[in-house]
């Protein structure tokens, strides 16, 4: 089974509260977002927006969305629930591979427990290529995903899990760490997963030495 069909599977037959990383209360990443302190009308990518809330908040605050998942099962029921808005344009694609030359650099590249379900070298550099590619100098980036001491396994798949300085390892020296933190999720069963939030902005300018 490919990737897609197998996310497509996933959304297909779970009800959206029943997800493993079904988050009722977006606040915990608002926190985050509000720290970036963006313009109204910003622009923000979710690379692997699945039917998040957080795309209801992010509009309602007037941002413009870049929204994509691998799953077009999850972007038809996204695309449902918010109906036709203006400011949002649809990617469906996997997040690893080379996103369109054609598209505007963005503000704010949000991933909410996505980066954690690519496991091979490949993926992990083409991910953060295409990052690197659209995040702007003065942007940011926020990661969600499964702490250092998290779960091996969610949604059927392996995972990897991951430290600050790690992220900030893949990101590399054009970025700097604005804040961290380590949070218990409880997933709608009662489990808890241990997640690592992590901001990160672009600098508008790195010193690097002579001759490099």
């Amino acid at each position: 089974m490919s990737d897609q069909d197998h996310w497509n599977a996933v959304f297909r037959g779970t009800p959206d509260e029943d997800l493993g990383w079904f988050e009722p209360d977006v606040s915990p990443s608002m926190a985050y977002i509000d720290e970036m302190a963006l313009a109204e009308d910003a622009l923000i990518l979710l690379p692997g927006a699945g039917t998040t809330s957080l795309i209801d908040a992010l509009l309602e605050r007037g941002h413009h969305l870049m929204v994509n998942d691998i799953s077009s099962e999850a972007l038809d029921r996204l695309r449902d629930r918010i109906g036709t808005r203006t400011g949002v344009s649809w990617l469906c694609q996997d997040i690893s591979t080379p996103l369109p030359p054609v598209l505007p650099s963005v503000d704010a590249w949000v991933d909410r427990a996505v980066l954690h379900f690519l496991l091979d070298e490949r993926a992990l550099d083409g991910y953060f290529a295409n990052l690197r590619r659209m995040v702007r100098p003065g942007g940011f980036a926020f990661f969600a995903e499964f702490a250092e001491h998290g779960v091996t396994r969610c949604a059927g798949r392996d995972v990897l899990r991951y430290t600050e300085g790690g992220l900030l390892d893949r990101l590399g020296r054009d970025f700097r760490l604005v804040r961290h933190e380590h949070r218990n999720y409880t997933s709608p069963t009662g489990g808890h997963r241990p997640y690592l939030y992590a901001l990160f902005e672009r600098v508008l300018q790195v010193d690097r030495p002579n001759g490099a």
